[in-house]
């Protein structure tokens, strides 16, 4: 489901940037989505649930490993390996694939009948983790590229990630003696983020689609890298599955 919606958002984004008001004014409607986006995302994540994964410490250092340290590398490796000669493309894929942490897979650990509680469980670490380190990965990865500026990374976080950790916070002390205004209030925005998302892709793809449009055939260029991404590690994933025996 998740995956059509943005599917038809990003048809959405490249059919309205057809219109030149409308590709020209696209852009400044990006980041006060995402921080909407972030901002219920925030509210939904149980910050006092976190030190409940580390009862299981196997299974979460090996996800927070796996994800944060093997899966960054990957990506990297990849990239250096098929993208190296385009940074756009380089820091593009690296942006995508070093963050694999939403709540998609709780879905698909159901599907292949998996521990779903213990998935549920380090969620709110991955997506705690995947946020603050992202413009740690950028740094380290793309700042070679020149594509990356350290003061444009500083205010991107300060904008995008702090404001709306802060208003969450904020927010979660101000309803804490209302716990039950609290969650009937989660529950009705449950469906913002992805809708916000939605949005900010709409945005993204008016601002950006006609460009895409004219380089359809760099989109070759990152089928190899993304395929070989992803049978890589489900075999790495699934011997490791097997020798710990999750």
């Amino acid at each position: 489901m998740y995956t059509f919606i943005i599917f038809l958002a990003v048809i959405i984004g490249i059919s309205l940037g057809q219109l030149e008001p409308i590709r020209t004014s696209a852009e400044s409607f990006i980041v006060p989505l995402l921080i909407s986006m972030l901002y219920i995302t925030f509210l939904q994540i149980p910050f006092e649930e976190i030190r409940k994964s580390f009862k299981k410490l196997k299974f979460t250092s090996t996800t927070v490993i796996m994800n944060f340290l093997w899966t960054p590398l990957l990506a990297w490796l990849l990239a250096l390996l098929f993208l190296g000669d385009n940074p756009a493309l380089y820091i593009g894929f690296i942006m995508l694939m070093v963050t694999p942490c939403t709540d998609w897979y709780i879905i698909f650990t159901g599907l292949a009948k998996g521990n779903v509680a213990l998935s549920t469980a380090i969620l709110p670490l991955n997506l705690l983790l995947q946020v603050f380190l992202l413009p740690v990965y950028l740094l380290i990865f793309g700042g070679t590229t020149g594509f990356i500026e350290l003061s444009f990374l500083v205010e991107s976080i300060l904008i995008v990630l702090f404001i709306p950790l802060a208003l969450s916070v904020l927010t979660k002390a101000l309803l804490k003696s209302k716990q039950q205004f609290a969650k009937n209030l989660l529950s009705k925005l449950s469906a913002l983020p992805i809708i916000s998302l939605s949005l900010a892709i709409v945005a993204m793809f008016a601002s950006q689609g006609q460009l895409l449009l004219d380089n359809l055939n760099l989109l070759w260029k990152l089928t190899i890298p993304i395929l070989l991404y992803f049978v890589i590690n489900f075999i790495v994933g699934r011997k490791i599955g097997q020798l710990l025996k999750f």
